[in-house]
């Protein structure tokens, strides 16, 4: 592959975080499989040079020695005297999952890592489903934490469920538009409502454009979660909150990412997939739609 290999690999892409998998973790994982296979192409021919080598002289019976002009191989660039032409790769990650959730995490490699910036100060939102199981509380708000309290939940029904995310999603629109510095009067707030497209112009706490139960079985049950500066335990959290205002308890069992931005599931590459062709393939494929999102958020952000 070598230096041609290395020119496809500016961009970003995505891969599938499991859980149990710091993304420290992942990201060395990804320089090392890309690493491999930068180095494993053949190595060019090496340069030829010309030396004086000492030997006998052809057709003489005597001893005598002479200097002749051979042309031997150069290898001080050889891979087995210098070592691998790539020792190491500039890679970055954008919004980070913590160690037990899984999901969307998108990876910039080369001069990708500068479109990382532009993607965290877009302020795209994210998807998540987060899993909750009522009747216990913990101390981190995680199912295998260690346990606080427990409680009956037979008077939870999903209609209170649905009242109660309806009540959150409607303060935390109130909030996104505080955030966003819009004038409220203006064509352009009424378009961004519309469009569902209203985003803070700085660094705000979590907010949450959207929330809505997927599943409910008792005590089990399933929420899809549309947010934008949240952590991981942040939205545990929301699991915990929730399990409050329906007078019971709630600890959040599983955190999956969705989306990230404009990188979705289908985006994101599994860990079979973390070798050169795989990584080279997904920049190239996303790298239009990459640069036609961002241009338009600066739009919207100018």
């Amino acid at each position: 592959m070598g230096s041609s290999g290395l020119a496809r690999l500016h961009g970003l892409f995505a891969a599938y975080k499991p859980p149990g998998l710091k993304w420290e973790h992942l990201r060395d994982t990804v320089e090392l499989q890309l690493l491999r296979g930068l180095n494993a192409g053949k190595p060019p021919a090496p340069q030829q040079r010309v030396r004086f080598l000492l030997g006998p002289t052809e057709g003489s019976e005597d001893k005598e020695l002479t200097l002749t002009a051979t042309s031997v191989p150069t290898l001080t660039r050889h891979p087995l005297v210098c070592g691998p032409a790539f020792t190491s790769l500039k890679i970055g990650v954008g919004h980070r999952l913590d160690a037990r959730a899984s999901g969307v995490l998108v990876l910039g490699v080369g001069h990708g890592c500068r479109l990382l910036t532009d993607m965290h100060d877009a302020h795209l939102t994210k998807d998540y489903t987060l899993r909750g199981l009522l009747g216990k509380a913990t101390d981190d708000f995680c199912e295998d934490g260690r346990l606080v309290e427990k409680t009956t939940y037979d008077h939870v029904t999903r209609e209170k469920l649905d009242r109660i995310l309806a009540v959150i999603q409607g303060s935390h629109q109130k909030a996104l538009v505080m955030y966003s510095n819009l004038d409220l009067q203006s064509q352009e707030a009424y378009e961004m409502a519309v469009s569902g497209t209203i985003r803070p112009m700085s660094k705000s706490p979590m907010l949450i454009s959207g929330i809505r139960c997927l599943h409910f079985a008792p005590p089990e049950f399933l929420l899809e979660v549309q947010c934008m500066h949240e952590t991981q335990q942040h939205l545990r959290k929301l699991v915990h909150e929730i399990g409050l205002e329906l007078k019971t308890t709630a600890v959040c069992s599983q955190v999956r990412r969705t989306r990230d931005g404009f990188f979705a599931l289908d985006d994101a590459l599994l860990r079979s997939q973390w070798n050169l062709r795989s990584i080279q393939a997904a920049i190239n494929a996303a790298a239009p739609r990459v640069a036609a999102e961002l241009e338009k958020n600066q739009r919207w952000s100018a």
